[in-house]
């Protein structure tokens, strides 16, 4: 019978009751179906007469079917019924009827069948790579990592317990299969989406070519993965063929033109990684693809777009893999209106995995910040117009070729014209204001400073506004039929362009009105081949930065999502997790959702190296500490042969420390190589290949840098990594700690340089069998009560406190 097939035993009995205590009147019922659709636990939710009954719509909102009971037998559905299950369809609901008896039941419209989650096993999931797992099997070099087994297990229940995971996993874990295989495992069995985010483009690539394969072959199933790259990494076969109209106008890069042109013609990704020569970053740009300036299915090169064919791809994917960025600017769309539910910049998805996510709280906030100067306005305006010699191009002219308004280009030429000259007077005021100094920051105690600056900003603003305001104008008096110009969509995303401009200046002046954001002014240095044209080789960057991101990242990621993984090699502080958590907003995150564990590397630290502190270095704040670290540093290479990473804070300090060693090895057969003397990938192949070189670096190379082997064996650590406190956002951070009562310095400073430290320790143990030493020359790590908080952190090993002679046959036995 068709009640038995729609209702279990329980649940009529219960119905028939229900109908019974309400005198056989109308009862509204709210149902659950399982995996079969059978109902199996119905709520009586509301009573009515022999008639009517209403609708309790707070026991249907979680149902999987409504019910309800027609008295006088007839089954058939009233106007009101067919309205009400109308209703129930639009939010994947069901709709019955049945008699008094529940013996006979009449469906009006049938219920969505719930997906049935099939959760992994833990421990057959981490057999994968087990001894007796198929990894042994084709890894000719296979050691069971026990550690490794363990993530596995705890990722695997992160998926099913739908929870937050954080996870440390120290140097050869192998943290990238543990959570490959759970991530493949589950999209293949529940067809859905995972996505995978790391902080680099080298990790992409190695997941993409290399380990996602070798996880396939492990499992023994074929997955869907695609590497989505920015659309601004494509080149737009629309924009190509218009440039490639006016190419004669840029007559110095024709033929860099043309061969991007026949690449186009011949190349199956578009990507930009793929063209056998770097293009110019200003023709780049006016060929590649971007997203306010698509045209969508009304252009006529949809079918071949390299665009469309990667978002075909990424929505059949079981697995994506993306950076931090893109992420974050799919979240930011989801947040601001797209939903979670739809495609945005990615395909719908709710399992995210960050790798590398010691980054997460850089790279967002980088991207949710704003910023203004005299380049990115001027790119938006010569699009708009530009004088080129004798003669004057840009989207003006055609726009008000088209419109059917007076013509006001000449009023917006000349808008344009003191646009240009507000930015000039701007930039010589903040010149005037910062004077030697790099960066400052807007408060309450510089706000005099930035009486000039501010009023300044305001006149570029209402200049832009009034250009975008004309330009509106124009293409309002444009007909219908004309509309689909792709120089007007071009033109309208300068607009948007520019009207982000114009809030991000207008918050700018209303800087007190925003609290949650730290506003700054930075001086940069021009490009050399920029700079030897200028008089002033400084120009000036008006910057917005969000204060805290953990508010945005809870409301965008944490919520929302279902299984959240975050791994690195290092985001703990002394074993506790407590000061990454709450930078990143997991502290808002309910206790008994989050797991968190740590994973030790493998690798024999205590055997294969050296923790190394010269006790006779002068503290950092020492007259003598650069002469000191120059001596030392050229003394420890000599050790080691070469083969080291001099790992810097302040750039200054490390060009003349380069300096000094370069005059000192030159006729030793060491290289130095300096950063910034050429581009990293180069310099890094340079390092790996010259065992017999040296490598003095900053900023990025604390990270990601991955030489293994004997081309490093020694790591020198100028000064432990503490932020600038000069630096507006940190200074900003630090001052919100003192504000309620805390003490910035122990609770931003040192647990930021700890991880930073971490990082740079971490450049040199690679693999089993490296060895080498990793040298600091900054004594507070041993002799401040904070520094335990730095040795704690990096994996147990050999400490050696001595003078630097008593260092250096050290330094040799490990480094030969």
């Amino acid at each position: 019978m068709e009640i038995n097939r729609r209702f279990s035993l329980e649940v009529r009995q219960e119905m028939k009751r229900q109908i019974e205590m309400a005198g056989g009147n109308e009862v509204f019922f709210a149902g659950i179906i399982n995996a079969e659709g059978v109902v199996v636990s119905v709520q009586a939710g509301s009573r009515g007469n022999s008639d009517s009954v209403p609708v309790n719509f707070s026991f249907a909102r979680d149902a999987s079917v409504l019910i309800h009971n027609h008295p006088s037998g007839n089954l058939q559905p009233s106007d009101a019924d067919l309205m009400v299950a109308s209703d129930a369809s639009e939010k994947a609901q069901g709709f019955y009827i049945v008699n008094n008896a529940v013996s006979e039941v009449y469906v009006v419209m049938e219920p969505i069948t719930p997906v049935v989650t099939k959760k992994l096993d833990s421990g057959e999931t981490a057999l994968y790579l087990s001894s007796s797992g198929p990894l042994a099997k084709i890894s000719p070099y296979f050691e069971e990592r026990p550690s490794q087994i363990e993530l596995v297990k705890e990722i695997s229940s992160a998926f099913n317990d739908e929870s937050v995971g954080v996870f440390e996993a120290g140097t050869g874990v192998g943290k990238s299969f543990a959570y490959l295989i759970p991530s493949m495992l589950w999209a293949i069995n529940n067809k859905e989406r995972v996505v995978i985010s790391t902080g680099t483009i080298n990790l992409q690539q190695q997941l993409s070519e290399k380990d996602i394969p070798q996880a396939e072959k492990i499992i023994g199933k074929k997955v869907k993965s695609i590497l989505v790259k920015g659309r601004q990494n494509y080149v737009c076969l629309r924009r190509l063929s218009e440039v490639g109209s006016e190419r004669d106008l840029f007559s110095d890069e024709t033929e860099i033109f043309d061969k991007i042109n026949a690449w186009a013609k011949e190349s199956k990704t578009g990507s930009k990684s793929d063209l056998s020569f770097m293009p110019p970053e200003n023709l780049w740009q006016r060929v590649n693809s971007e997203a306010d300036a698509c045209m969508g299915m009304r252009c006529k090169f949809r079918e071949k777009c390299f665009v469309m064919k990667v978002r075909k791809e990424a929505a059949d994917a079981n697995i994506l893999v993306v950076n931090h960025h893109m992420l974050f600017a799919d979240i930011e769309s989801r947040m601001n209106g797209a939903g979670y539910d739809d495609t945005a910049v990615l395909p719908p998805y709710k399992r995210i995995i960050f790798d590398e996510a010691h980054g997460i709280e850089d790279a967002a906030t980088s991207f949710f910040s704003n910023s203004l100067n005299r380049f990115r306005i001027l790119k938006q305006l010569n699009l708009l117009y530009r004088q080129r010699k004798t003669s004057a191009t840009g989207y003006l002219f055609t726009l008000s070729a088209l419109s059917r308004i007076e013509d006001k280009s000449d009023v917006v030429k000349v808008e344009i014209e003191e646009i240009k000259s507000s930015i000039v007077a701007l930039e010589e005021e903040a010149a005037s204001v910062l004077g030697r100094e790099f960066n400052l920051r807007l408060f309450q105690g510089s706000a005099h400073r930035f009486t000039g600056i501010i009023q300044k900003i305001k006149k570029v603003q209402q200049h832009i506004a009034t250009v975008c305001g004309l330009m509106r104008e124009i293409i309002e008096g444009i007909d219908e039929d004309d509309l689909d110009s792709s120089v007007i969509y071009e033109a309208k995303a300068v607009l948007r362009r520019l009207e982000d401009m114009v809030a991000t200046a207008q918050n700018f002046v209303s800087w007190e009105e925003h609290p949650e954001s730290v506003f700054w002014v930075q001086a940069s240095r021009l490009p050399p081949s920029m700079a030897k044209n200028s008089d002033n080789p400084l120009y000036f960057v008006f910057n917005e930065t969000p204060l805290d991101i953990a508010p945005m990242m809870n409301k965008g990621v944490f919520e929302p999502m279902k299984t959240i993984v975050c791994t690195s090699a290092t985001i703990s502080i002394s074993k506790s997790f407590d000061f990454w958590k709450k930078r990143v907003g997991i502290n808002f995150v309910e206790k008994d959702r989050v797991n968190s564990g740590e994973f030790a590397s493998p690798f024999p630290y205590k055997e294969n190296m050296v923790l190394a502190v010269p006790s006779d270095a002068p503290f950092p704040d020492n007259e003598n500490f650069q002469s000191y670290i120059e001596d030392s540093i050229v003394r420890m290479i000599e050790a080691a042969g070469g083969k080291t990473l001099v790992l810097f804070t302040a750039y200054d300090s490390l060009r003349h420390a380069c300096d000094t060693a370069r005059t000192r090895l030159r006729s030793s057969g060491i290289t130095v190589l300096k950063q910034g003397d050429d581009d990293r990938f180069r310099l890094l192949s340079q390092f790996k290949e010259d065992t017999a070189s040296c490598l003095f670096a900053t900023d990025s190379f604390w990270e990601g840098v991955d030489v293994p082997g004997q081309a490093l064996s020694l790591v020198i650590i100028v000064k432990l990594p503490f932020g600038v406190p000069s630096d507006p956002v940190f200074a900003a951070r630090s001052e919100e700690i003192a504000k309620r009562g805390g003490f910035p310095f122990m609770e931003l400073s040192v647990p930021d340089a700890v991880i930073k430290f971490r990082q740079g320790f971490g450049r040199l143990i690679r693999r089993g069998d490296d060895r080498g030493a990793v040298v600091v020359l900054d004594r507070r790590i041993i002799e401040k009560s904070y520094g335990r908080m730095f040795t704690s952190s990096v994996p147990e090993t050999e400490v050696v406190y001595r003078p630097l002679a008593e260092i250096l046959p050290r330094i040799k036995e490990y480094c030969e």
